[in-house]
């Protein structure tokens, strides 16, 4: 299969997760400090980002729980973000010119995620 996440392990022997098509990363995670909560963030993405509704900050919309946020970076390009109920942010996507491209990253992973393998 195409999509895939993939645990990788930092110089700091921390692990970080990757969701993938084939060998571009779509989003990636914040550091954790074992396999074991790196799977645990593979598990809630599959199980909560397919419903999670999509918040565009830089339309001034605001959202509770998990969601999507769409955000403009210092540089004035948009990037995708998934954030957990308890408002950390999960993983989030490369920079982009345009709005439509941060759109297309978040219904990747809403749409393959959950059938992702798991390829490390």
């Amino acid at each position: 299969m195409a999509y895939k996440f993939r645990i990788i392990r930092r110089k700091s022997g921390e692990r970080a997760v990757q969701f993938l098509y084939n060998s571009t990363i779509i989003v990636w995670s914040e550091n954790y400090k074992s396999r074991a909560t790196a799977l645990n963030c593979i598990a809630s993405l599959q199980k909560n980002a397919p419903e999670a509704p999509v918040v565009d900050l830089t339309h001034g919309e605001e959202g509770k729980g998990y969601r999507f946020e769409i955000a403009l970076s210092r540089n004035k390009q948009y990037f995708a973000r998934f954030v957990a109920r308890n408002g950390e942010t999960m993983v989030r996507s490369e920079t982009y010119p345009s709005r439509a491209n941060a759109k297309k990253a978040i219904a990747s992973v809403k749409k393959n995620g959950p059938v992702a393998q798991l390829a490390d």
